[in-house]
């Protein structure tokens, strides 16, 4: 089963991102706008921790070396630690983390640490009460900090925040974050706006761009360009007086499609090698078919070779995209 994850264009996957579940207790406005009205996958559609582990294995042996678990929100899946383990024991695994919006962080931070977690990045989209409340759908915003608190205590490394920047939403408090970052010793990365809402809200007047983000930030601080190394998706600032790391995720504005080394398992048995991949591909059509490691490894390794171009040459995704997958389904 050996040999490289190779796509058409000559990319090679290195990094594997999990949903483990759909489900999620927020409702963010640019992720799940309208939780009332959706499905979730019925209980029979989800890998079994089993499942994921044997092909995160396969995945593993193919030349993935870098994991990331996420939903939905990760942590509704019961004992999730039990998963962070069973692959942190995979050969070949060289840095396990997860995305989460931290609200059941501070509860589960030890179990997940002794588990074999790296780190985790928290989703975190304003500092205001009432407004974090508005754009996650939860009136949250203190448990989660409490979240981040408790996953630098137990030695959760690294820690990182998240944040889409949104005009007219959260625009006015880049500086806080920036500031809020860098007293908590954790790294920031704000992320344009994508059109991964489901409902089709995205527009390009409600996103922000990276440069006018960097501008936001250069008004108060002096940034140092670090730049961004191949297959990452964050641009990378450091701050002049050495407090903290800013890095900027520019999918719309900077796409970096040419050396994406990412693909995506989702909640149900899909591979998608790309977030705007349409082709679906169900690798639960070979594991709860009989089908062996081998038989696995073919197909995941034709799937990734169709691996679309990416949004880097789609200018106007919406227009060629009429119905787009929700951020939730995908796993971030």
């Amino acid at each position: 089963m050996s040999g490289g994850l190779l796509d058409s264009r000559g990319r090679v996957a290195r990094k594997l991102r999990i949903s483990v579940t759909d489900r999620c207790n927020f409702s963010c406005l640019f992720c799940m706008p309208q939780k009332d009205k959706i499905r979730w996958l019925p209980k029979d559609d989800i890998l079994t921790y089993e499942e994921i582990t044997r092909i995160v294995r396969t995945l593993v042996s193919m030349g993935i070396e870098k994991i990331r678990v996420t939903g939905g929100e990760p942590l509704m899946r019961q004992n999730l630690e039990e998963l962070i383990s069973s692959l942190k024991s995979i050969d070949g695994v060289k840095s396990l983390d997860m995305t989460t919006n931290a609200w059941f962080l501070e509860g589960k931070a030890q179990a997940l640490k002794d588990a074999g977690l790296r780190g985790v990045t928290v989703s975190l989209h304003s500092l205001k009460r009432e407004r974090f409340a508005r754009i996650s759908g939860m009136d949250a915003l203190p448990r989660v900090l409490r979240g981040i608190d408790r996953a630098l205590e137990v030695g959760l490394r690294p820690v990182k925040i998240n944040s889409v920047a949104m005009a007219g939403y959260n625009d006015d408090e880049i500086l806080d974050l920036v500031e809020f970052a860098r007293e908590k010793e954790v790294a920031l990365r704000f992320i344009e706006f994508m059109p991964l809402d489901g409902m089709g809200a995205w527009s390009p007047d409600r996103m922000l761009t990276g440069k006018r983000i960097s501008e936001i930030v250069s008004e108060r601080y002096r940034l140092v360009p670090r730049g961004r190394e191949l297959g990452d998706t964050a641009s990378l600032y450091g701050f002049e007086d050495g407090r903290g790391e800013l890095g900027l995720i520019m999918p719309m504005s900077q796409p970096f499609c040419d050396d994406c080394d990412r693909i995506r398992l989702t909640a149900d048995g899909k591979l998608l090698s790309c977030l705007f991949d349409t082709a679906y591909n169900d690798l639960k059509q070979v594991t709860r078919n009989g089908g062996s490691d081998s038989e696995l490894a073919d197909y995941i390794r034709k799937c990734v070779y169709r691996k679309p171009a990416g949004v880097a040459y789609m200018p106007w995704v919406k227009k060629f995209w009429e119905k787009p997958r929700a951020m939730y389904a995908i796993g971030g």
